[in-house]
């Protein structure tokens, strides 16, 4: 059998793209750059980076995101997306970009550094109606957003945009951020408070929302059964 020959392949790069979002001013966001350097000097995208030689990607996408905007990783969800290989996509060389989605409570505005001209928050429905993003990162984006929408019906991961205790009201407010309608809130509260697992009772209350002391909850990994549907 042949030996294995590397210079038989011409040379690529792996790189991560984190599609951060948060819930700001009742507004489903994306964490933005705004590139300081070719390609695509100027044009805002997602924060992300080179993988280095001796580190894995989670490693790389937690190095990237506090490099390039200040922010780390604690008390946020994070998962890998996708990954996004066409030939021309970069046009620096060939390029394959793993994605990793991010979801976190109201987040601090992000400071920019490295190459980096600037760092934002910007409203996730004005963005995509923006087409000169940066490389392919507008159908990464409108991939990370389906798939956090569609993951809402069925499992807990709209808890990921409150605090680690939070009312059902809080709770249906991101519901409704991210999907962009209205929820009966009668209803919503009796699904998730009757799907056994998905959510625990604290035993305390607040009155940050107004009105009379509504009681806190904690996730539970439970799945929604039945999902909420989008209707």
């Amino acid at each position: 059998m042949p030996g294995y020959d590397p210079s038989a392949f011409p040379p690529f790069a792996v790189t991560v793209d984190l599609v951060v979002f948060t819930v700001r001013d009742k507004h489903l966001q994306v964490l933005l750059i705004r590139r300081g350097v070719a390609p695509d000097q100027g044009r805002w995208a997602l924060p992300g980076g080179f993988v280095l030689v001796d580190e894995d990607l989670r490693e790389a996408a937690v190095r990237e995101l506090a490099e390039e905007t200040g922010l780390t990783l604690r008390d946020v969800h994070l998962e890998q997306l996708a990954t996004y290989g066409a030939p021309k996509r970069d046009p620096r060389m060939r390029v394959v970009s793993v994605a990793w989605l991010v979801l976190a409570p109201d987040l601090p505005s992000p400071t920019a550094g490295t190459d980096a001209a600037d760092a934002s928050w910007r409203p996730v429905d004005d963005v995509l109606e923006d087409a000169r993003l940066a490389f392919d990162h507008a159908t990464i984006i409108r991939d990370g957003l389906g798939r956090a929408r569609s993951k809402l019906e069925y499992s807990s991961l709209a808890a990921s945009f409150c605090p680690v205790e939070f009312t059902v009201a809080e709770l249906r407010e991101v519901y409704e951020t991210v999907w962009g309608i209205r929820l009966d809130p009668r209803n919503f509260h009796r699904k998730v408070t009757g799907s056994p697992g998905f959510l625990a009772e604290t035993g305390e209350t607040t009155t940050r929302g107004g009105g009379r002391p509504a009681m806190l909850y904690r996730a539970q990994d439970a799945v929604l059964n039945p999902p909420i549907l989008r209707t």
